[in-house]
C-alpha cells in the first residue's frame, strides 16, 4: 500500500524522524573546529600562563613537517592569544627569534585584522572599520615575512601570506609569487589550496571558470587518497552558497557540481567514520549534497562527520555550529519525511559503528562523560511556568522558589519505561533543557537561568522570550578562564535581566576558578536569586525532594492543546486550574 503524495508527510516525520539519529551524536557533542587532545592540552597551559608546551607542540610539527597539524596548531593558539596574550607576551621575551613563535604571532596579525572588519559583507562593513582594517594589515607584513623568512620549507606562512594579500586587494602578482612559493615548500597542502580556492573566487578576485580549473588541476596531481583531492568540494561551496541547484543557465553548468560531488562521495569511503582528516571534506560535502537535493547520501555524511563540524562552509551561512545543527536537523526531517509510513525504513549507516565513538575523545582519550544535569529558574510563579511547560511534551518536576520563581527540571524516571518519545519531543528536537527552556519561554516576558552540569563543569544559560541572551562556562580546568571583556559582556546581560545596576561584582564572579559549584551560587547570589537545590550537580532529579514540588506528566499532543486552552478560559473567567498530576 503506497502513501497518498503529502498527506502522510507529518506523520512520517514523526514515525521515522528517531531512526534518521541513529548513530549521529546528540546537538551538545558537536564542537566547531575541535582541538585535539595535544592541542586542548597546550591551550589550557597557555591560558594558565605558561607557554612552553605550546612552543614544543609546534617544534614538534616543524621536525616531522607535519604540515597539516602545524596549520590548525597554529590558528588554534592565535585564536587564543587574541584574548589571551600574556603567555605570548613570555614566549617572545624568552626566545625572541623563534620560527615556531613567529608563525603563530603572524596568524595573530590576521585574526585581529579580521575582528575588526568581522566577516560582514563589504556592504555591511563601516568605512572607518575597513581603514582600521588595511592600517593593521599594513602594519603586519614584517611580521608576515619574518614568519616566512625563519620558516625555509614551510607552507603554512605562505597561506598567511596569501590572506594578507586577499585583505589588501594586492596585485595579482603578488598571489601568484605566494602561491608558487607555499608550493614550493608543500605541493599538496591542503591549507594553502583551500586559501587560494577562496582569492580566485568570483567575489574576491578571480573567476568561477579560473576558480574551478584550479581546483580540479590541484586535485588532479595530489596523490590517492589525500585529502586535496577534496578541494573542488571547496570551490563547490562558493559557488553552491549563491546558486539554485539544478540550473544549467548559471555561469557553472550544475553537472560539473554533480561530478565533483559524486567525486567527493568516493574519497569520502576512502577514510574512517569520525576520521579528522576527512573532517574537512565531509564538512564541504555535506552542503554540496544538501545543495544538490541528495539529503539521504548527506544524512551518511552527517553520521560520519560526528562531532567534528568545522567553520567553514557553514560560516557562509551564518554562525557556524548553528548552520551546521541546522541543515544536519533539517536532512532529518526531510529523509523522514520521504519515507514510505506503511513498509519504509531509513537506511540505516553504511558503517559499522559510530562516528562518534571514532572521533576523539575528550577532554581525555576514550573517558566516557556522565550524563548532563540541568536546572532550570524560572522568573515567575509556579502556576504560570505550570501552563508553559504544556508545550514541550516531557515530564517535569516544578518546585516553588523564594520571591515568587520556579524551578524546573526534566523528570525522566516518572515516564513508564519504553514510552515511546512524544510529538512535540520529536519536533523540538535535542538538545535537553536547555531547548526546552527555549520552547516554553516563548512568549514569556519573565527569563529562565538554565544550570548545566556535564561532567566536572557547569554552564549558565540565560534565555527570554524564547531566544538565548548569554551563556557562561565554568570549567573543572582553572585555565580556562574567560577574558575580562568576555566575562563582562555576559555579567552585563545577567544584570540587566534581573535589574542588578552594577555588574562588576558578577564579572569577578564569572572570571572566578576554583569549584564551580560555589562560582555557580555566588552568581545566583550576586543576581539576587536563591541558589540551586542542594543535590544539583551531585544527584540527578534533585527537585524530587523540595518542599512543595509538583510532577506535570507527559501527555498527548491533544490533551495539552485542551488543557492549555482550558487554562487560559479559566485565567480569563478567574476560576482554578484543573490539577495536573
Amino acid at each position: 500500500m503506497g502513501d497518498l503524495p503529502g498527506v502522510f508527510a507529518l506523520p512520517r516525520m514523526l514515525r521515522h524522524f528517531g531512526a534518521t539519529g541513529e548513530h549521529m551524536p546528540p546537538d551538545g557533542a558537536v564542537e566547531v573546529d575541535a582541538p585535539d587532545s595535544a592541542l586542548r592540552t597546550a591551550l589550557s597551559a597557555a591560558r594558565s600562563g605558561d607557554w612552553e608546551p605550546a612552543s614544543e607542540l609546534m617544534a614538534r610539527t616543524r621536525t616531522a613537517r607535519d604540515w597539516d597539524r602545524r596549520n590548525r596548531y597554529g590558528a588554534g593558539l592565535a585564536e587564543l592569544a587574541l584574548h589571551h596574550t600574556g603567555w605570548l607576551d613570555d614566549w617572545r621575551r624568552k626566545r625572541p627569534g623563534d620560527p615556531d613563535l613567529a608563525l603563530v604571532a603572524a596568524e595573530l596579525e590576521i585574526d585581529r585584522a579580521w575582528e575588526i572588519r568581522t566577516a560582514a559583507r563589504a556592504r555591511h562593513v563601516s568605512r572607518e572599520q575597513f581603514q582600521a582594517f588595511h592600517t593593521l594589515l599594513r602594519d603586519a607584513e614584517p611580521v608576515l615575512r619574518t614568519a616566512a623568512d625563519l620558516n625555509p620549507g614551510d607552507p603554512v606562512p605562505w597561506r598567511i601570506l596569501i590572506a594578507h594579500a586577499m585583505g589588501l586587494a594586492a596585485p595579482r602578482p603578488v598571489f601568484d609569487e605566494y602561491l608558487a612559493r607555499g608550493r614550493e615548500a608543500d605541493p599538496h597542502h591542503l591549507g594553502l589550496h583551500a586559501r587560494a580556492v577562496q582569492y580566485l573566487a568570483r567575489k574576491w578576485y578571480g573567476s568561477h571558470t579560473e576558480m574551478f580549473e584550479f581546483a580540479e588541476s590541484a586535485a588532479a596531481a595530489a596523490p590517492e587518497g589525500s585529502p586535496l583531492r577534496g578541494l573542488p568540494l571547496h570551490a563547490v561551496t562558493e559557488y553552491a552558497v549563491e546558486h539554485e541547484a539544478g540550473s544549467r543557465r548559471g555561469p557553472v553548468d550544475w553537472s560539473r557540481i554533480e561530478g565533483h560531488v559524486e567525486a567527493g562521495l568516493n574519497l569520502s569511503a576512502g577514510y574512517g567514520p569520525g576520521e579528522r582528516r576527512a573532517s574537512d571534506l565531509r564538512n564541504h560535502l555535506a552542503l554540496g549534497l544538501i545543495r544538490s537535493r541528495r539529503e539521504a547520501e548527506a544524512l551518511e555524511v552527517f553520521r560520519l562527520i560526528g562531532t567534528d563540524a568545522r567553520t567553514f562552509p557553514w560560516a557562509y551561512l551564518g554562525d557556524p555550529r548553528e548552520i551546521f545543527l541546522l541543515m544536519r536537523r533539517g536532512v532529518r526531517v526531510h529523509v523522514a519525511r520521504r519515507t514510505p509510513y506503511f513498509n519504509g525504513s531509513v537506511p540505516a549507516p553504511a558503517f559499522g559503528g559510530t562516528a562518534a565513538a571514532a572521533a576523539p575523545a575528550t577532554p581525555a582519550e576514550g573517558t566516557v562523560q556522565p550524563a548532563a544535569m540541568a536546572v532550570a529558574l524560572a522568573g515567575a510563579p509556579l502556576r504560570d511556568v505550570r501552563e508553559a511547560i504544556l508545550i514541550t511534551g516531557t515530564t517535569m518536576r516544578l518546585a516553588p522558589a523564594r520571591r515568587g520563581g520556579t524551578f524546573v527540571e526534566i523528570a525522566p524516571s516518572a515516564d513508564p519505561p519504553g514510552r515511546r518519545k512524544g510529538v512535540r519531543g520529536t519536533l523540538l528536537g535535542e538538545g535537553g533543557l536547555p531547548s526546552l527552556t527555549r520552547t516554553f519561554s516563548r512568549g514569556a516576558k519573565w527569563p529562565v537561568l538554565v544550570a548545566v552540569k556535564e561532567g566536572a563543569d557547569y554552564t549558565l544559560h540565560l534565555y527570554r522570550d524564547g531566544r538565548p541572551v548569554t551563556v557562561h562556562a565554568w570549567w573543572a580546568d582553572p585555565a580556562e578562564m574567560p577574558a575580562q571583556e568576555e566575562a563582562a559582556e555576559r555579567a552585563t546581560a545577567l544584570a540587566a535581566a534581573y535589574g542588578i545596576p552594577d555588574p562588576r561584582p558578577l564579572t569577578a564572579i564569572l572570571r572566578g576558578t576554583g569549584d564551580p559549584r560555589q562560582h555557580l551560587d555566588e552568581a545566583f547570589a550576586a543576581l539576587g536569586l536563591p541558589t540551586p537545590p542542594a543535590g544539583f550537580g551531585h544527584r540527578p532529579e534533585p527537585l524530587a525532594e523540595e518542599p512543595g514540588a509538583q510532577l506535570i506528566e507527559r501527555r498527548s499532543f491533544f490533551r495539552a492543546i485542551k488543557e492549555s486552552l482550558a487554562s487560559e478560559g479559566d485565567r480569563a473567567s478567574g476560576g482554578e486550574l484543573p490539577p495536573l498530576s
